[in-house]
């Protein structure tokens, strides 16, 4: 920057801002800036003659009392007048005022653009400079149209200087992120990359945080950057302080941009080529290897800067998660920042501790610091390292410490800040039930974490721990047991009285030989609790009472006189009302045999994901991901599970050497069983393919947030696998929707426009008759207004053995949703009810109609789509090897029109396609972009309706 010579000092400037600052009150202050406003209009309106120096002086107040908290509502055109002058401080002062007083959407804008043309275009560096940084200032997309293409020639220019250059790549680093899809300057890749060769530092220094930014946006024109910047990396680590003095800071060597070039390398894949690696990890060793050595400097400027580099190394080191001595390494350089003074060490070792967790090479070496981490949970002051803590006894657990590490969290859960407590319970039930030894020590451990933080258990907690002892024979009695020693306590939380009268309800009976738990004293126990409990709970022990009343007749008039009693027959709670009167008439009216069907006990529940685990990771999503990546190492194919309600397998047997899973989710898949003969005749003609053959179903009431039904309440509910079975609908029309061992359900789709027509086949494939069958369509909360389902020919009510019925329903779609409506069928067997719940195959893609465009059309309109909130974005791993035939099919399956020849990468698949409804039609325009070095995939979806690009890229995200 030129010097400013004594000429250009501003009197005037400085007398005003002293006589501000010397006046005594706000209206002193107000009188004399409203003085100096007149003064300075009437100079500007009155004095055609006013020079250079003058104009600046007067901006500068302008200015000066704008920062105040004044409006100033003139003097913009005076400001950009000062923009055509050649003095370097009149230019400044123009276009610091621009930029902070004109707004993007100004009259002035067009002719401030052209002065800064004229600037970007001087022999003068200064001037280039100052027109650079109000663009990066202004940052609008006018902006952006205006010099998106000049900037980069200014970048890549032999004859610009360093700073010219410098300015070049933060200018363009804000104009990309204002129009990241319009700006990724492709063509300039490889001269952009060869930046990180440049001579001066500070020139680097600003290309890498561009290159990182762009890399993100376009992995595959920079990836040329990776052998770059390890070369750029290895000359600033080797070297010492002294060599690059005018960027070390505090001896530390140009810390920031190690940590730029440590950052951009985390965006890329681990080296392919040996040279690259081994310099890679020589680098990392280097940067280890400096830490262990004295400090240069007792300051904290230089701890900070060290360990600045040093996180940002480990960070790239998990990245690899390839060397296992680096991971080691890196793993024990974090155990002494455990134990540091300072609190910000301690936070982010605990942090990138917990990443390292997740490494099959570390795991062992993370371990090792277990006693120190809840050394640190119990006596860490600062909150948010208690949490890390936390976080990192989570990811540490197996099945080696499990019961140690529950253990500690029990104990330290009594006096947790009330903020992680309800996170401190999820974790402790995830792994109690993850690496549960046996059952008793399941059971125990969710029982003690009702007592110790009943208030946070979610419904989730008790409603899992009810699944796994109704899924489990062996662990019944002894739950059964536990819990009524629970229910004892004089102060007995009402999660334990859930708990409690549900496994009572079913099991009490287990337990009822023993003269201390007599049915007698488990429903006196039970209904002292009933007053004190909430309508919800009063309702789940109603349920039992009548649960009761089969397992235990010698009771049913003591019960009975409970559920006639006033209190429960003109209760204000409509729910309790209508379950007392109801069961109590169900008591006397019906004979024991058919009670005893009624309430039999309740079959075990499907095997499915466990609910606490999926809110876990909707609450904390980092804190699910080790145990997953444990799950995805150790997990086997579940075994299908069909018709639950006739025959209940025997579970495997519990041993104490290992850990075992509750459900039985661990063992092997059963081999599939040979066609049955007879089954009946596949509804389009021809074998079925034969992964369609047979769905597995679960013989038990499913729900997206399952909870624990009313005992004896409803009948066995069928519910397909629903992920598996609409996956396969995605792209087709027809197939084998459903199939158990007595019903067989096929689907054929027809749609146009806004409409549908859906024809169901339901076969009987067995040789007795189905009584009372009904099937009924039901919308979801999302699709009441946007879907109308009418029907068109229904089944009838009985269906004959071997035969075959048709069902066929009207659809239109009148506006966008984003669910399945639910086909709910119901029918007898033999004297026995069943019922079937699962999705139709109608999701928004049916009404999906592909449209051809050229390249022309089809990126001016990408271009207009270039909204935030109209486009969705998504980075994925490949399920499926990469193969542009499948792909292609895949995408003209979904209702898409693949376009070729428009993506300048023949690689890269884009489409287009109109969705229409009777209100709107929307269209959407796709563009798929393969890795495959990677294996990875970026799907862009953009849509005039940002709901409809989410549900779309949702839909569309584990296809590929």
């Amino acid at each position: 920057m030129p010097a400013v010579s004594r000429g250009d000092a501003m009197r005037g400037l400085a007398v005003f801002i002293s006589d501000i600052r010397n006046c005594k009150s706000k209206e002193a202050e107000s009188k004399r800036i409203n003085k100096e406003l007149a003064n300075i209009r009437s100079k500007f309106k009155g004095d055609k003659t006013l020079d250079g120096y003058s104009k600046k002086k007067y901006v500068c107040k302008l200015l000066f009392i704008f920062l105040l908290g004044h409006d100033i509502d003139f003097g913009h055109m005076e400001a950009v007048n000062l923009l055509s002058s050649n003095k370097y401080t009149e230019k400044q002062i123009g276009y610091l005022f621009i930029s902070v007083l004109v707004s993007s959407n100004s009259d002035l804008m067009k002719l401030i653009i052209q002065n800064i043309k004229n600037d970007i275009s001087s022999p003068k560096p200064v001037h280039v400079n100052l027109a650079l940084h109000c663009i990066a200032n202004i940052g609008s997309v006018e902006m952006a149209e205006a010099f998106g293409s000049e900037v980069p020639k200014l970048l890549v220019s032999a004859q610009a200087n360093e700073s010219v250059k410098q300015s070049a790549a933060l200018c363009l680093l804000r104009l990309f992120r204002t129009m990241p899809d319009s700006m990724t300057y492709a063509e300039w890749a490889s001269r952009v990359i060869h930046l990180l060769n440049d001579q001066h530092m500070g020139v680097v220094t600003a290309a890498v945080s561009l290159i990182h930014s762009l890399s993100q946006h376009s992995p595959n024109d920079y990836k040329g950057c990776v052998s770059l910047a390890v070369s750029r990396l290895s000359r600033i680590v080797t070297s010492t302080y002294t060599d690059l003095l005018d960027y070390t800071y505090y001896f530390v060597p140009a810390p920031w941009l190690s940590v730029k070039l440590l950052r951009l390398l985390q965006c890329y894949p681990v080296p392919d080529e040996p040279a690259i690696r081994g310099r890679l990890v020589e680098c990392l060793e280097t940067i280890l290897n400096k830490c262990q050595e004295p400090p240069k400097s007792k300051k904290v400027q230089h701890s900070n800067a060290k360990n600045a580099v040093l996180f940002e190394a480990i960070n790239l080191i998990i990245h690899i998660d390839s060397e296992p001595n680096l991971l080691v390494r890196a793993c024990n350089q974090l155990g002494q920042f455990l134990q540091h003074r300072e609190t910000n060490l301690r936070y982010l070792a605990l942090e990138s501790m917990c990443l390292l967790a997740g490494s099959e090479f570390s795991a062992d070496a993370v371990k090792k610091h277990r006693e120190t981490v809840i050394n640190a949970l119990k006596t860490e002051r600062d909150v948010s390292v208690r949490q890390r803590a936390v976080d990192l006894l989570y990811a540490m657990c197996d099945k080696t410490n499990s019961e140690e590490i529950v253990a500690e969290m029990l104990d330290y859960l009594k006096i947790a800040d009330y903020a992680i407590r309800e996170e401190m319970v999820l974790k402790v039930a995830i792994l109690s039930e993850k690496y549960a030894s046996d059952y008793t020590w399941y059971v125990d451990t969710i029982l003690q974490l009702i007592r110790v933080a009943g208030d946070y258990v979610s419904e989730e907690v008790w409603h899992r721990v009810i699944q796994i002892v109704i899924n489990r024979d062996d662990a019944q009695g002894y739950a059964a047991k536990t819990v009524f020693e629970n229910l004892q306590a004089p102060a007995c939380h009402e999660n334990m009285v859930k708990v409690g009268g549900y496994i009572l309800g079913e099991f009490g009976n287990l337990i009822a030989g023993d003269s201390r738990s007599s049915p007698l004293v488990q429903f006196n126990l039970l209904h002292s609790k009933f007053h004190l409990c909430s309508p919800a709970t009063r309702a789940l022990l109603l349920s039992t009472y009548i649960k009761f009343i089969n397992l235990f007749p010698e009771i049913k008039p003591t019960i009975q006189n409970v559920l006639r009693n006033n209190n429960q027959l003109r209760n204000a709670d409509v729910e309790l009302q209508q379950r007392a009167l109801e069961y109590s008439q169900l008591s006397s009216i019906t004979s024991q045999d058919v009670l005893a069907t009624v309430l039999e006990e309740m079959p075990p529940f499907p095997e499915r994901e466990s609910s606490i685990l999926a809110k876990l990771k909707k609450k904390k999503p980092a804190s699910a991901q080790a145990l997953e990546k444990d799950e995805e190492k150790h997990k086997k194919s579940p075994a299908s599970v069909e018709n639950h309600v006739e025959t209940k397998e025997t579970p495997p047997p519990i041993t104490n050497s290992n850990s075992v899973d509750l459900l039985g989710l661990g063992t092997p898949a059963a081999a599939p069983e040979t066609n049955n003969t007879n089954a009946l005749w596949d509804v389009f003609g021809g074998s079925p393919a034969p992964e369609e053959q047979v769905i597995d179903v679960n013989m038990s009431k499913t729900e997206e947030n399952p909870g624990v039904p009313a005992a004896g309440s409803e009948p066995p509910t069928t519910a397909a696998n629903e992920t598996q079975y609409l996956t396969k609908f995605l792209f087709k029309n027809s197939g084998v929707l459903f199939e158990n061992d007595l019903l067989q359900i096929g689907v054929k789709c027809e749609f146009k426009d806004q409409y549908g027509r859906v024809g169901l086949f339901f076969g009987n494939k067995t040789p007795t008759q189905l009584n009372h069958f009904s099937a009924s369509v039901t919308l979801t909360d999302d699709q009441q207004g946007k879907l109308v389902v009418a029907t068109q020919k229904e089944a009838p009510s009985q269906i004959d053995g071997g035969a075959q019925v048709q069902h066929f329903l009207n659809m239109e779609c009148v506006s966008l949703f984003s669910d399945a409506p639910v086909l709910r069928i119901r029918y007898n067997h033999q004297g026995a009810p069943h019922s079937v719940s699962l999705k139709l195959p109608v999701l928004i893609n049916k009404f999906f109609e592909g449209t051809d465009m050229d390249a022309t059309n089809f990126f001016g309109r990408w271009k207009q789509l270039g909204q935030p909130a109209q486009e969705c974005q998504k980075i994925f791993q490949a399920k499926f090897p990469i193969d542009a035939s499948s792909t292609k099919l895949k995408l003209t399956g979904f209702g898409i029109a693949c376009l070729s020849g428009i993506d300048p990468n023949p690689e890269n698949m884009v489409g287009a396609g109109i969705v229409k409804t009777k209100d709107l039609q929307v269209g959407c325009l796709l563009r798929l972009e393969p890795n495959q070095a990677a294996r990875m995939y970026r799907l862009t979806i953009r849509a005039s309706n940002g709901v409809l690009s989410q549900t779309l890229c949702d839909l569309l995200e584990d296809q590929f």
